[in-house]
């Protein structure tokens, strides 16, 4: 079944589903309303006998609560459905290659990173803004973080983890979906900052009492009703309630608060780590990851969970006839507080984990979808001291595959590619094709190629230099400093470099033999990579030096049209075209 089938059947089953969950909703609030209406006219009915018409509001309430409960999981379930009804309807727009809406991805640009300023990774249009479909803040941040790592470890490895993902297209989704509902504006820093620091203040020994006075509570309360006990005693023994109560809650309010922001975090996050228990992983990283989470003898979803719990337990605080009552006779908040702090400290250094873990697998999904979504790419073969790239029709994957043009290419390992070509022929195009092709083979991603071998290396570029007004720094200075940090890199690890028009701010004598030698340091340097220029001067190193070849794109002119090809081709491109365009557009006679 293809990405498209797929997508196409699962909204419709799941359109089907939201169907159903709406009518069940509507009959749920119906029933609510039935109760509510009954529960007043019993208590009106039965009001000159106000211990039969109190019994009924108890109950009636009781039930309601119940209801209301019931209505959330309903709600819950709804909207998990419309998420995955969202979900496919995104992917099918992105398979038509309608992806503008998502995120960008603007806020992880980093103008001093070895790659990302210049190879359209994050913004408008970008790579990432094209395969992201992280559910959390912090998954995203952790997929940015694996696009500008600039690691070439355990490639295969990863490989074998976004294959497996890829398959799982159904549990992706639904970890997604669930994901998808957490609308916490608190980052899972802030929520980790505030478990490590936290400071206890109710009494251990509180836990106990609040038990002892709830049996006591309701041996007065049934005491009362049998005409045992005198019902002033019982208000008595309410108000010593909220007495006690009223000693802790000032610290009660601000853990209710502070609660009340990671709740949500909370809930789903226990549902999620309960999905990657349960799910068969056979990939190395996957099953590493599973394992932090199963740790401990107790699942990791079910200490969440009673976490979780206990914060809806403590919510209902929010409620007022519910809270009067429960702190009055149960001691509510106070058996509340004494469950969240005894889980705090039993379990906040472990939580740190669990999110990792979480927000891993958010990042990873979105790499297993972008192979379910690409079948025909390829994996490339990882080779070791061969040639770094070999790649048999290699595109760009951020151009339609219906007008694209692809290229073979090989580079051996220490050697250079000297670009020229027509203006808009298709070097710089071909770099950041280039450039994708090793991003995403370090992160273990199928390349747009029918075909790949590839020896894994770090990737550093200079394609976008700009200069800098708020640091009085000139578009010369910015680019000779990239140069030097690339000088700098070099000599520390192994580069794939690839440069675009280098030392564009000086005059072109000058630009020339700045240029040759700084190639022939990079030669010298035992370097591999690439250079675009449109000095056909730069051509003649590769007379000097075997490491370095040339190739070019080229342009031409049929019926006073300009024609590209965007074909990679051996040897020095002899036809430019500025001159053409310039007279074509008006520009000089």
């Amino acid at each position: 079944m293809t990405a498209f089938d797929f997508y196409t059947q699962e909204k419709t089953t799941q359109n089907k589903h939201l169907k159903e969950a709406n009518k069940q909703l509507n009959l749920s609030s119906m029933l609510r309303l039935i109760l509510f209406l009954g529960t007043a006219f019993g208590i009106y009915y039965f009001y000159p006998d106000w211990k039969i018409a109190a019994l009924i509001g108890v109950v009636g309430f009781g039930i309601f609560l119940f209801l209301v409960s019931r209505h959330s999981d309903l709600k819950y379930k709804r909207n998990k459905i419309d998420e995955l009804v969202k979900l496919n309807e995104t992917e099918l727009e992105v398979l038509n290659r309608n992806f503008s809406h998502l995120a960008t991805g603007k806020e992880f640009e980093d103008h001093d990173h070895p790659f990302s300023q210049d190879i359209d990774l994050f913004g408008k249009g970008s790579f990432f803004q094209y395969l992201n479909r992280t559910s959390l803040k912090d998954g995203k941040k952790k997929l940015a973080a694996i696009f500008t790592e600039n690691s070439i470890e355990n490639i295969e490895q990863k490989q074998e983890a976004i294959k497996e993902l890829a398959e799982k297209a159904t549990w992706r989704q639904e970890f997604s979906a669930v994901a998808k509902l957490v609308k916490t504006e608190t980052n899972s820093s802030n929520v980790l900052a505030w478990l490590a620091t936290y400071k206890t203040f109710v009494p251990k020994f509180m836990f106990y009492l609040s038990w002892v006075f709830t049996a006591i509570s309701i041996l007065l309360i049934a005491g009362y009703y049998t005409q045992m006990v005198n019902g002033w005693f019982v208000f008595a023994w309410f108000l010593v309630g909220w007495g006690i109560t009223g000693i802790y809650v000032k610290k009660i309010n601000v853990m209710a608060n502070n609660v009340g922001k990671v709740q949500d975090t909370f809930h789903q996050y226990y549902q999620l780590l309960g999905m990657i228990e349960s799910v068969t992983f056979k990939s190395e990283i996957l099953k590493e990851q599973q394992l932090a989470v199963k740790a401990e003898a107790t699942k990791a979803s079910k200490l969440l969970k009673s976490f979780s719990k206990a914060i809806d337990a403590l919510d209902q605080r929010n409620n007022a006839i519910f809270i009067a009552i429960g702190n009055g006779f149960l001691l509510w908040d106070l058996r509340q507080s004494v469950r969240l702090e005894k889980w705090i400290l039993a379990h906040h250094k472990n939580v740190k984990s669990w999110f990792e873990v979480i927000e891993f697998i958010d990042a990873y999904n979105s790499l297993g979808n972008f192979a379910f979504n690409h079948a025909y790419y390829s994996f490339p073969e990882i080779q070791k001291d061969q040639a770094i790239i070999k790649a048999e029709k290699l595109g760009h994957p951020l151009l339609n595959p219906e007008k694209r043009v692809d290229n073979d290419m090989l580079l051996e390992n220490e050697h250079f590619m000297i670009i020229t070509g027509a203006n808009m022929a298709g070097k710089s195009t071909f770099l950041r094709t280039v450039s994708l092709h090793i991003v995403m083979a370090n992160i273990g991603l199928p390349v747009c190629a029918e075909k790949s071998e590839y020896t894994p290396i770090k990737l550093i570029t200079s394609m976008r230099t700009t200069d800098s007004l708020s640091d009085d720094e000139s578009y010369f200075f910015s680019e000779l400093k990239r140069l030097q940090y690339i000088v700098n890199e070099i000599q520390e690890d192994k580069y794939f470099i690839i440069l675009d028009e280098i030392l564009k701010g000086t005059n072109s004598t000058d630009k020339a033999i700045g240029s040759r030698k700084f190639i022939q340091k990079l030669v010298k340097s035992k370097s591999t990579g690439i250079i675009a220029t449109h000095d056909l001067s730069l051509c003649e190193v590769a007379d000097e030096l075997n490491q370095v070849e040339n190739h070019y794109f080229d342009a031409e002119i049929v019926n006073d049209e300009l024609f590209f090809d965007y074909k990679f081709k051996e040897g020095v491109c002899q036809n430019m075209n500025a001159s053409f365009l310039l007279k074509k557009m008006n520009i000089v006679d």
